[in-house]
């Protein structure tokens, strides 16, 4: 995942387009058995939260098919789809780089987004109250969106990230302006030990008082993993306290590496 900060020009144009990601196109499978709305419909929400809980990240597997995963890849080099590209070394961000997606997104980006949104919501809301935050989020994203729009903060923030030999992210967190959305997605596009080795996600925990734990999150291609995006809660022999967390990628070894970013807020 991306860390905020100032953006390239946009990628050179290379390919030709790829209809299903177009903008208001026909959107891909998000599994091999089944659509995505059947898919997204099937993921156990119960079990999401019960991980994020008890360890700070939860895997849906297999949210997107291979043939999904490979549309994304292949739309990295579509400069069309995007707003900004940043190569990470010039912002001390680590080695790689990544493009945000311009309005209006990809119509499957846009449904997937939508769509995960609402049971994260709710989960989010549990965080907020027992971390005694004020904030509360709307069932629905586009209300959640024109929130921050309303602030000023338009700037639509999904992304594909690639990754070659050498290349890492630095442990960091979202944040985007004033209005954060808490949870937020990655999708891994490639194909670990085939397409690439190393390259793991990584997830670290600071405690108060206490030594800094890490995470390590295997994901096989078209896997999902849901984390915070800069703290949560734990429950602790004193009562409810928030944890600071930090996520990145590891260097990879070999190959190449995709990923899919969907974060929930906008930016400024």
């Amino acid at each position: 995942m991306p860390h905020p900060g100032p953006a390239a020009a946009a990628a050179d144009p290379h390919s030709a387009p790829q209809p299903g990601l177009a903008a208001g196109a026909p959107p891909p499978r998000a599994s091999t058995h089944s659509d995505g709305s059947s898919r997204l419909a099937g993921i156990d929400w119960q079990q999401v939260e019960e991980d994020l809980n008890s360890y700070g990240c939860a895997v849906i597997p297999r949210l997107l098919s291979e043939r999904a995963c490979r549309e994304y890849v292949a739309a990295y080099d579509r400069p069309d789809l995007f707003r900004s590209r940043v190569i990470m070394a010039r912002h001390g961000f680590g080695e790689g780089e990544y493009q945000y997606f311009a309005y209006p997104l990809p119509a499957h980006l846009q449904r997937l987004r939508a769509t995960l949104y609402p049971p994260l919501a709710q989960i989010a809301n549990r965080w907020y109250a027992a971390m005694e935050i004020a904030t509360r989020f709307p069932a629905a994203h586009e209300d959640f969106i024109a929130r921050c729009h309303a602030a000023g903060q338009t700037r639509p923030t999904p992304l594909l990230l690639r990754y070659q030999e050498g290349d890492y992210n630095c442990l960091h967190q979202d944040l985007y302006g004033e209005h954060v959305f808490p949870l937020q997605a990655a999708i891994l596009l490639s194909q670990p030990d085939q397409d690439f080795t190393g390259g793991e996600f990584v997830l670290t925990e600071q405690r108060p008082r206490m030594q800094s734990r890490a995470e390590v999150v295997p994901l096989q291609q078209g896997d999902a993993v849901i984390f915070p995006v800069f703290h949560r809660p734990v429950t602790g022999t004193r009562g409810i306290y928030r944890v600071n967390m930090r996520h990145g990628v590891s260097r990879l070894r070999s190959g190449h590496r995709h990923t899919l970013g969907v974060i929930f807020h906008d930016a400024e």
